[in-house]
């Protein structure tokens, strides 16, 4: 890690249970600014939990969470956003029924909306707000590649580009850490490529830190420093995609316990 990069997320023994079943059990992480790590596992691992109490989504059992320094154990997801924490679904949730353009303005909103009085009467301030919000959405309509379908509703739009803009909606709010909860999911081959793309640029462009979980092995070896597997709640490796691919206790989790005794035979 490059000095003077700060940690922007640190994890602690972090679990979850529900009743009887333990979803995810003693979770620990360290990501520093600006990287781009993966996390991935077999089904049931316990990715998805992570996610939603790293959010806010689900309150933990057990352990902390710092984002920037603050403890952030338990917030809501609306503080979490406000504090620079981003996050996608692996079901898609955008408004279909309005406009690329404003699912992107609806972004803004938290940042640079004027509140309920300045836009019942329309004032001066939110007049500007509204020109401000109309602007930065072309910033990200250009980004993303989405000017030229600017004015479709989004549920009129092919998977792949829905997938694009909720990414879109989800950078929109500015945010210092972006999780990314399977961006493949349901893409064709092509449309995964350009994902990849997207995301190597962002990240680079704006060095933006960046954690996802993803099954496509292809796309999560390509793009991340860093990746975390973990397994039935439990951390089996952590390290850059050579170290964890080679990993015997990766293998076996994925492949089987005949694949790890091939690999040494």
């Amino acid at each position: 890690m490059p000095s003077g990069k700060s940690i922007l997320l640190q994890v602690k023994d972090l679990s979850k249970r529900f009743g009887g079943i333990v979803a995810l059990d003693g979770f620990n992480i360290r990501i520093h600014s600006g990287e781009l790590v993966g996390l991935i596992g077999p089904n049931g691992a316990g990715k998805t939990t992570v996610f939603n109490l790293l959010s806010g989504v689900l309150r933990p059992s057990r352990g902390q969470v710092f984002f920037d320094g603050m403890n952030i154990t338990g917030r809501r997801p609306d503080e979490n956003t406000y504090l620079g924490i981003a996050r996608t679904f692996q079901n898609i949730r955008l408004f279909k029924e309005l406009s690329v353009s404003d699912n992107i303005k609806v972004a803004f909103d938290m940042r640079l909306g004027k509140g309920f009085w300045p836009t019942l009467f329309h004032t001066p301030a939110y007049r500007r707000s509204e020109l401000e919000m109309e602007r930065k959405a072309d910033e990200y309509l250009e980004l993303f590649d989405l000017a030229a379908i600017r004015d479709t509703a989004t549920g009129n739009l092919p998977y792949g580009l829905q997938r694009r803009v909720e990414i879109a909606r989800a950078i929109a709010t500015r945010p210092k850490l972006l999780l990314l909860d399977e961006p493949s999911a349901g893409l064709n081959p092509s449309e995964t490529d350009e994902l990849q793309n997207v995301l190597q640029d962002i990240h680079r462009s704006q060095g933006l830190t960046i954690f996802l979980v993803e099954h496509d092995m292809k796309l999560i070896m390509n793009i991340c420093q860093k990746i975390q597997v973990i397994d039935q709640g439990h951390m089996l490796a952590y390290g850059p995609p050579d170290e964890v691919r080679r990993n015997s206790q990766v293998i076996e989790a994925y492949l089987g316990k005949s694949a790890r005794e091939k690999q040494h035979a």
